[in-house]
């Protein structure tokens, strides 16, 4: 019998997949600290720069999705999908799991496939609304599938749902006492409201450009900036790091520093940030995407907005009312009070440990079996 478990977490593509993952595989080392843990992602994607950085290996599949347009990267799916789901086999027969864990990403979808084909327990974590195609395809074969939002059963088998909320980093937990030293990391004037801008770690094209336009605005309003632009666009608008007010950034390090710093937020509605934000509970404004499968970013904001937790405009909206929104968000108290206790009662700040364990539960029936 095998003493400590081999663990196969997968999951990437974008951030949104990846830190989820990383954060279960911390807690279950944290729980095993003789496990053996291997990461599986797909080729060229940022799990395979992100994962090492975190401490553990990662091999690569030859797999992406489906484009929306006619394309040649279509043309090879089928092949790429036959090459991954071959190497998946190969991986598991090679590691010998006790458990395949999935959060979402090209990559797991062949590789669960295959652990479930080979009698490998596996778990699915949803962080979505509404389901990808992947998640949907590999629910049949899962033991679990642990989700972040209510009515998952219209996508998935009933009796395999937990709810347990979306894994986030434990230094968001606690933000409330960091704001002194949130001000001096980020430079910021005490006296001055504050906004952070996040579009997610490849940055957002539409959000980038509505800041862009609205600078004069926020200065007429005193309002400084602390700018996640990403990684694509940050030589475009790095420039203004030269003007006190704002602050660019291709990328936040310090995410709990820089929650904690602000006065209002302007975020992508993607299922991790999504997460977060409830836990922080700051006046929120979700700019969804609208260029994601099954437009799931407006269903994971519109869950929150139904409850008063945050405000949501489209992309086409932002023109008429986003400086009417981001003004509310900074001055009316009232709302703030109001927004500010209702987003915090839709976290779910145990998600990792609650994860972690229905992943124990399934390690220890298979030592049993």
């Amino acid at each position: 019998m095998k003493q400590e478990p081999r663990i196969i977490v997968s999951g990437g593509g974008t951030g949104g997949h990846i830190y989820p993952a990383i954060a279960i595989a911390n807690e279950l080392k944290r729980r095993y600290p003789e496990a053996a843990i291997l990461f599986v992602g797909a080729k060229d994607r940022m799990e395979m720069e992100k994962v090492p950085q975190a401490g553990y290996e990662i091999k690569g599949l030859w797999i992406s999705g489906i484009q929306r347009k006619l394309s040649v990267s279509n043309l090879l799916f089928p092949f790429k999908l036959l090459s991954s789901l071959w190497k998946s086999r190969k991986i598991i027969k090679q590691f010998n799991p006790d458990v395949v864990i999935g959060t979402g990403g090209f990559a797991s979808g062949p590789l669960l496939k295959m652990a479930a084909i080979a009698k490998v327990p596996t778990v699915i974590q949803e962080q979505n609304s509404y389901p990808g195609i992947t998640n949907k395809w590999l629910a049949k074969g899962a033991d679990k599938i642990c989700v972040a939002y209510d009515g998952m059963e219209r996508f998935f088998p009933k009796d395999k749902i937990i709810k347990t909320g979306n894994p986030v980093r434990s230094d968001l937990l606690e933000i409330g006492s960091k704001q002194e030293e949130a001000i001096a990391k980020y430079r910021l004037d005490a006296e001055k409201k504050t906004v952070l801008i996040i579009g997610g770690s490849l940055g957002a094209r539409r959000i980038n450009q509505l800041i862009e336009n609205e600078l004069d605005f926020f200065a007429s309003k005193e309002v400084q900036l602390i700018w996640q632009c990403g990684k694509l666009y940050y030589k475009e608008y790095q420039k203004y790091n030269e003007r006190a007010d704002i602050q660019v950034h291709e990328f936040l390090d310090t995410m709990d520093l820089a929650y904690a710093a602000s006065d209002a937020i302007v975020s992508r509605a993607g299922a991790s940030s999504v997460s977060e934000l409830c836990i922080v509970a700051k006046p929120t404004l979700f700019i969804p995407s609208p260029n994601v499968a099954e437009d799931h970013q407006t269903k994971n904001a519109d869950a929150i907005v139904k409850q008063s937790g945050a405000r949501m405009l489209k992309e086409s909206e932002l023109e008429e009312w986003f400086q009417k929104t981001i003004t509310q968000l900074l001055e009316l108290e009232a709302m703030k009070i109001k927004m500010t206790h209702a987003i915090k009662k839709l976290a779910l700040p145990n998600a990792t440990n609650e994860i972690a364990d229905e992943i124990e539960k399934l390690i220890q029936k298979e030592k049993i079996v």
